[in-house]
């Protein structure tokens, strides 16, 4: 099974990143985007849930998977690689990172406050950026 999850690491922002400051997802429309999902479960749960828990639960929700089958999909979404935080909007467009911690449950943490500072500047800490949204 292939797995999203980092421990003991930092997401940074991407470098083309717009946003000054983490920033909450648009709601657009009556249906929410992986963005405002993704955000919803991060903001209310700071390390309650790995990546692995938070990417798919958003893919369930989306696909509207029956709660019968949550289980069984879940070994299918993961037999083969799915992209991780670093390819996220949050990253790649709101101006969240991601700090992993030993357990590999994860937070986010806007860029620009001292807690963003402080996982930067840790040398305990594993870094990784963003993917970028454009080629450079």
């Amino acid at each position: 099974m292939e797995s999203t999850n980092y421990f003991n690491t930092f997401i940074e922002i991407a470098e083309d990143c717009p946003a000054k400051a983490g920033e909450i997802p648009p709601v657009k429309g009556d249906k929410k985007s992986i963005a405002n999902l993704q955000y919803d479960m991060l903001f209310d749960n700071p390390y309650k849930f790995t990546s692995d828990d938070i990417l798919y639960t958003v893919f369930a929700m989306r696909k509207e998977i029956p709660e019968r089958e949550l289980e069984v999909q879940r070994q299918v979404f993961f037999s083969k690689g799915q992209p991780c935080f670093r390819s996220s909007p949050l990253t790649k467009r709101y101006g969240w990172g991601i700090h992993s911690n030993e357990e590999g449950k994860v937070a986010m943490y806007g860029v620009g406050t001292e807690a963003y500072r402080k996982f930067v500047s840790d040398g305990s800490i594993k870094k990784t950026k963003a993917m970028r949204s454009k080629r450079a």
